[in-house]
C-alpha cells in the first residue's frame, strides 16, 4: 500500500491578503484590497493581548453596501469578525477542510509564531492541496 503523502496549510496557502488597522475605513480597505489585488483583509491586534480580526468581501457587500452605509463612514473594526480561527501552517489539509465544514469558514489565516503567513480557502485547498497530493503519490 503505498503512502500518501501530507500535504499541509503551508504547502497551499496563498500570500494575497491586506493587513491592515482596525480603525481605517471600508474605503481605505477597498483601495488597499484593489491595490494588492487581494480580497481578503486581515485586521490588525491592538496588542499582545489581542486577537486578529478578518473582513472579506462578503462582509462588506451585506454589512455595508446592502445597508447603505458609507464606506467612508465605517471602519473596518465594526464589520469584521473577531477572532479569527486560524489555522497552523503545519495542518493537514484534510483537517483544514474539515475545520472549514464545522465552523462554517470559508477561509482562515495561517498563522506561525503568532503572525499571519497566509491564508488558506476552499480554492487553494482543493486546486492546490488535491494536485499535490496526486503529483507526488502519482
Amino acid at each position: 500500500m503505498k503512502q500518501r503523502k501530507i500535504v499541509r496549510a503551508r504547502d497551499v496557502m496563498e500570500d494575497q491578503f491586506i493587513l491592515l488597522d482596525g480603525l481605517k475605513t471600508v474605503s481605505e480597505a477597498i483601495k488597499a484590497l484593489l491595490a494588492e489585488g487581494a480580497s481578503i483583509l486581515i485586521v490588525k491586534k491592538r496588542n499582545e493581548n489581542d486577537e486578529y480580526g478578518i473582513v472579506q468581501l462578503s462582509d462588506i457587500a451585506k454589512k455595508v453596501l446592502a445597508r447603505d452605509r458609507s464606506p467612508d463612514r465605517v471602519n473596518v473594526y465594526e464589520i469584521m469578525t473577531k477572532p479569527v480561527i486560524g489555522v497552523s501552517p503545519e495542518m493537514d489539509v484534510r483537517y483544514c477542510s474539515r475545520l472549514f465544514e464545522q465552523f462554517g469558514l470559508a477561509s482562515a489565516p495561517v498563522i506561525e509564531n503568532d503572525e499571519v503567513i497566509g491564508m488558506v480557502s476552499y480554492r487553494e485547498l482543493v486546486l492546490r492541496g488535491i494536485l499535490k497530493e496526486q503529483v507526488s503519490s502519482g
